[in-house]
């Protein structure tokens, strides 16, 4: 896959790039649990309901979790 191109996703968006053969709502909960089960990601995705994530953000999940 070629290189995640860092700017602002939405969370179903993004989730659907770690996991595309899932449904929508099925991505989002399993690449939550993955930002979750990180503490430090944790403390820096504080609003765990927000529906887009900046680029900083993005940047900072493919950091820690990978790319998609």
């Amino acid at each position: 896959m070629d290189d995640i191109k860092i700017r602002p996703y939405g969370r179903i968006e993004l989730a659907k790039l770690y996991f595309p053969r899932l449904t929508p709502t099925s991505a989002w909960r399993k690449l939550k649990g993955w930002m979750d089960f990180n503490p430090e990601l944790r403390q820096i995705l504080r609003e765990s309901n927000q529906r887009t994530f900046t680029s900083n953000q993005v940047a900072k999940i493919v950091e820690m979790l990978g790319e998609p």
